[in-house]
């Protein structure tokens, strides 16, 4: 006997009548005439081949047969409802494992508070988070290990889209003891005054980029570029040097009690983008992460710019500093 021709409606009878031990109170649960109930309890017995109940004119009871029959037709009911409740929880993007690449800074600063804040709305919603260097990020999107990246703006080939979701301008960072903490904005000039450090070799291009116009003989060059940009805010801390970053840096630069300098124009600024495959389809889960950073990036980067350190601060004050981020 094959059930091909059984439906979902007949099992749903069956179950109601067993639950409210009558036709008439499965009738009202379903919102359906006893007759109906009976037709389909009929029905579902004759595909079957055996009868599910034995009936009198007072009493309705399950039979033999059905009494063997119950624990799979509940099963089966269960599992049936599982797999509704899932393929509504991903229409709806609120199940499901993504990969997210970024590189440190934003993977240890911006990513993992937004995780934490959609994890509220959407429980269910796995994020694995990648740390990827920022020269990989358009490769790992096009070799499938992540589902979409977040970073700094990198040129795109064909099967790799990149949405640009906020902007941050070049600013300086250094310590409050450092001579050039008292300047409202500084000048490309001013950097010659001072000792530079560069975090982060893949942001020696903007550097590049910043300082070619600057006018004079004596030029502008870091005396150190570090792979990480903490090295280089480690190095800033001490007093005695500077370093250049994008705003978005502030989480991390303000744990070395780093001030934030904005430059004067012309400005430099750093696009951060999305960036998804075309080659493949999103999941509803990935989607829906995606968007939420799409409207949840530009006011974290908009926070973080406002925020500004004292104008001064002792030597251990920023030991102070130090110790309490830590």
């Amino acid at each position: 006997m094959a059930l091909t021709r059984v439906t979902i409606r007949q099992f749903e009878t069956f179950l109601a009548v067993v639950e409210y031990h009558s036709i008439a109170g499965a009738a009202e649960r379903l919102a359906l005439t006893p007759s109906a109930v009976s037709q389909l309890l009929a029905e579902f017995e004759r595909e079957l081949g055996f009868r599910l109940f034995d009936r009198t004119t007072r009493s309705l009871s399950l039979s033999s047969a059905g009494k063997d029959f119950l624990p799979s037709a509940d099963s089966w009911m269960r599992h049936l409802r599982f797999a509704e409740q899932t393929a509504r929880d991903i229409r709806d993007r609120a199940v499901g494992v993504i990969r997210v690449g970024a590189p440190l800074v934003l993977a240890s600063t911006a990513i993992p508070a937004a995780i934490t804040e959609y994890a509220e709305i959407r429980p269910k919603v796995i994020v694995r988070l990648c740390d990827t260097p920022t020269q990989s990020l358009v490769d790992s999107v096009v070799d499938g290990d992540v589902d979409f990246a977040i970073g700094p703006d990198h040129p795109v080939g064909s099967g790799v889209e990149r949405q640009t979701v906020f902007e941050s301008p070049w600013v300086m960072w250094c310590a409050p003891t450092n001579p050039l903490a008292a300047k409202r904005r500084i000048r490309l000039e001013d950097l010659r005054k001072v000792m530079m450090v560069q975090g982060g070799r893949d942001d020696k291009w903007d550097l590049e980029r910043m300082i070619a116009g600057l006018p004079g003989d004596s030029p502008v060059v870091p005396v150190d570029v570090f792979d990480n940009a903490t090295t280089a805010f480690g190095m800033a801390a001490q007093g005695r040097m500077v370093t250049m970053a994008p705003g978005y840096v502030a989480p991390l630069a303000r744990m070395y009690g780093l001030v934030m300098k904005r430059m004067a124009n012309p400005e430099t600024i750093r696009e951060v983008c999305i960036y998804s495959p075309n080659h493949r389809t999103l999941s509803p889960a990935a989607e829906g992460f995606r968007t939420f950073l799409t409207q949840w990036l530009p006011k974290w980067n908009a926070a973080n710019l406002h925020w500004r350190a004292p104008a001064a601060a002792s030597g251990s004050n920023i030991e102070n500093n130090r110790r309490s981020a830590g």
